[in-house]
This record gives C-alpha cells, structure tokens and sequence, in this order.
C-alpha cells in the first residue's frame, strides 16, 4: 500500500504559526486563513468549495444510510494508522455495515490550543489520501480550538451517508438459526498496537493496526448474492460484545469455537502480558458476518481473496433460538460463556 504523502510542507506559514492559537478557532483571520490553507487545500472537491453552511449533493436511488462517530484515540499516530486516517476507515465500515455504498463525509475537529500545526497538517493529509482511497468525499465541517489542557490535541468527529442499493435487509433481527458465523480477519491487532506504544512493549516485530476500510469486500459478497443476514464492526468490545449485542438484539444461542478465531501469536503474547482477552481488544479493519449456511464456504472464498480479509474465518454458529447466549468451546473442548468486558478495559483506544 503507497504510505500517505506528508511530505509536502504545512500550508500555513509554520515560522509565523508553528502551533495551534485560540485566534484559530475565533472566527477572524487566523481562522479563516486555518480553514482556507489547510482543511480547503486537503479536502478539495466541488461540493466543500461552494464554502456554504450546509452541503448540497444529489444521491443515487435507493435507500439512505447514515452513521456517526468520534475518535479520540491517544496517542494519534501508532504503528499502522493514526487518527485521521482511522476516522475515515471507521465511518466508512460503520456504513458497510449496513450494505450500503459510502459517499460522503463530515469532519470536525476539536483541536487544543498548542497543538503543533506540522501535526495537524499531517493528520489531515492522512485523512485526504484515506479518503481519496475509499471514494469518498468530505463535504462539509467544522473546526473548534479549546483552551490548553482541554483538548488531549486533536479530537475528530464525522458523520458518513451511503446509498443502500440492494433489496438484503441487513439487521441484527434477521440473525437466524444455523447462520454461520464468520469473522473477516485475525483479531485484536488495533488494541494491542496502541497499547504497545503507550507501555512501550517490545515484539520482534511492530503489532501493527488492522485499520482499513471493509466496504468494498462488503459490497462484493452482496453482488454475488451472498444472502447476508447482519454485518458487525468489532471496535470497542471487540469480538465479544458484537457477539453478545448480536445475540441480545435477536433472541438466540451463538456458539463459536476457540480454535477457530484467528488471533497472531504476538497479540496473544501481548494480551497475556497485559491481562486481557483479545476477544475484549478492539479492531478498526474487522467485521463479523451472520450469513446464511448454504452460503458460508461461498462467502468465505470471497473474503480470502480480497486482501483486507483474508484472514477470514468461519468460527461458528447460531445454534438455536432461546434467551441471549454466546458460549465459547475451548481448544481442550470445555464450554464457557462468552460475555462482554465488565468495564473499559482499553480507554481511548479509538
């Protein structure tokens, strides 16, 4: 993958502004020249160049989808990603979820005062080039600039509409039982990659984050009629509250197995180092699929050969319908319920 392009210089004078000042957010000069210079350079298109309050944009028939999100991760830039990229990653797969094809974007960024503007710069083209990738466009937004010690440097909003344009209806609701259950990747990587820069772990290798954007392989398995039941990112929770929330929404029995879910040999190491699951641990780049059981090995060949998935897995079954359950089978053969975290076990992890 061609690593994002930060090496052209901020646009705005750094010897003049190296950092981030209140006058940034206060609506006069330094503010219009910060919206102008930097996110108007980045972000670029017809629609955000009329430079009006609200985004006028024509849609294609079919249905709408709409989501929201707000990233906080800290620290910003980790092995793999950084906020900005992640931001878009995230809202376009919060999209795919639902099958629909991503098409535009908001983004507003709440940045405190001091912030080193060579940071923010790198941060927006970071978020320019991940959307460039995806086909997305950036259309409107804000900008706030919050006292120093208010802010923990850069905080960043969106919100993404996308256009369902196929008759699945893809919901919780529609789980049923014998769907196979298959999850697109190897587990747990995002959370570990932030925690290892903030304990300062060493690996022989960098963990690095699994963000990327899922919707073209979503999108995919629904035009070769992959009979979809629900789709589900696993961020914060991981893989076990999506399994749990999954579980709740449709009133069944989910039963996976622990051999079955791929997670590399280093995150296991690291989550043992750290006392934590990593069906607990968050990911930015992975998705659980509740799809029909005639379908299943169909599916699974698609998601191998796109390369955001092909790790993919199937790693069990919705056994029956009864009161909400996921029950894990270890490798030893033992059964045992799989619940959500009890707390927040890996704060700002996204």
């Amino acid at each position: 993958m061609k690593p994002p392009d930060f090496s052209a210089a901020c646009p705005l004078p750094i010897s003049q502004y190296p950092h981030v000042l209140m006058a940034h957010g206060g609506g006069g000069k330094l503010m219009h020249r910060l919206l102008e210079d930097v996110f108007g350079k980045a972000f670029a298109n017809p629609i955000l160049d009329t430079r009006h309050d609200s985004a006028q944009f024509n849609v294609p028939p079919g249905k709408l989808a709409m989501t929201t999100d707000s990233y906080v991760v800290r620290p910003i830039f980790f092995p793999g990603g950084d906020i900005g990229s992640m931001a878009i990653h995230g809202t376009v797969n919060d999209l795919a979820m639902s099958g629909a094809r991503p098409l535009y974007l908001t983004s507003a960024f709440i940045i405190e005062e001091g912030l080193p503007m060579e940071t923010l710069w790198r941060v927006v083209c970071s978020m320019r080039d991940a959307a460039k990738k995806c086909g997305v466009q950036i259309v409107t937004g804000d900008t706030k600039v919050v006292d120093k010690g208010k802010g923990d440097g850069l905080f960043i909003n969106t919100a993404g509409i996308g256009v369902i344009e196929h008759e699945q209806k893809i919901l919780p609701q529609n789980v049923q039982p014998g769907d196979a259950v298959i999850v697109s990747g190897d587990l747990g990587r995002h959370g570990m990659a932030i925690m290892a820069v903030r304990e300062g772990l060493q690996f022989e290798s960098a963990i690095e984050s699994d963000s990327a954007p899922v919707h073209e392989v979503v999108l995919e398995l629904i035009k070769s009629g992959i009979e979809i039941h629900c789709l589900r990112d696993l961020t914060r929770g991981g893989l076990a509250s999506a399994l749990n929330e999954i579980a709740e929404a449709a009133g069944v029995k989910i039963a996976v197995e622990e051999k079955l879910i791929p997670v590399r040999e280093d995150v296991h190491a690291a989550c043992e180092m750290l006392g934590l699951d990593p069906l607990h641990v968050a990911n930015e780049g992975r998705f659980v699929a509740f799809v029909a059981a005639n379908d299943a090995e169909r599916a699974l060949k698609i998601l191998r050969a796109d390369t955001v998935s092909s790790q993919a897995a199937i790693i069990g079954k919705v056994a029956e319908k009864s009161a909400p359950l996921v029950t894990l089978r270890s490798a030893i053969g033992a059964s045992r319920i799989l619940d959500m975290p009890s707390g927040e076990q890996l704060p700002r992890i996204c």
